[in-house]
């Protein structure tokens, strides 16, 4: 099902407060490598923590993320970053978050990605989901990394949706 078919069926009787959606490019893809850059890399390992600031990239698969700081929070006697071999507990990002995957795109203000329940969690005054004209707006966007599954709050206001209707497929 596209991507904005399924957000308007999902949306119709929750519009005002949240609205779901499937971010398919999400899911998990531990099997690519991944490219990170930035303007300079602190590592911790007494912490088990490594600090990536100004200008962040981190590229894996179809999916980029840019942030303007990114701090990665891996688990003790884990392995080490250094090594490559880290096993990362949770990644947070701040400082005009984006995220894009395939043909899908989101920007916040901050975000957390929870690996051990695969969860990503987009939060800013404006958090902004779109998919080609098709655009979401919200405060608060969770992604089910495992499932792609996504849901977009309100946090009080109102779930904003603009959709094309030229982006729906006919048969």
């Amino acid at each position: 099902m596209p991507f904005a078919v399924a957000l308007v069926a999902a949306a119709a009787p929750a519009l005002a407060q949240q609205t779901n959606s499937r971010m398919s490019g999400l899911k998990l893809s531990n099997d690519q490598p991944i490219q990170i850059e930035s303007d300079k890399l602190e590592i911790k390992d007494p912490e088990s923590k490594a600090i990536f600031t100004g200008n962040v990239k981190v590229v894996q698969g179809a999916t980029t993320l840019q942030a303007g700081n990114m701090v990665v929070y891996y688990k003790a006697g884990g392995g080490s970053i250094s090594g490559g071999n880290a096993q990362i507990d949770r990644i947070e990002v701040d400082r005009k978050v984006f995220l894009q995957s395939g043909t899908q795109q989101a920007t916040a203000d901050s975000g957390q990605f929870n690996m051990a329940q695969q969860t990503l969690v987009l939060k800013g005054k404006q958090v902004v989901l779109s998919e080609g004209k098709n655009v979401f707006t919200g405060c608060q966007l969770n992604v089910s990394m495992a499932t792609g599954e996504a849901q977009l709050e309100a946090c009080g206001g109102r779930v904003q949706i603009q959709l094309d209707p030229k982006s729906q497929k006919t048969n």
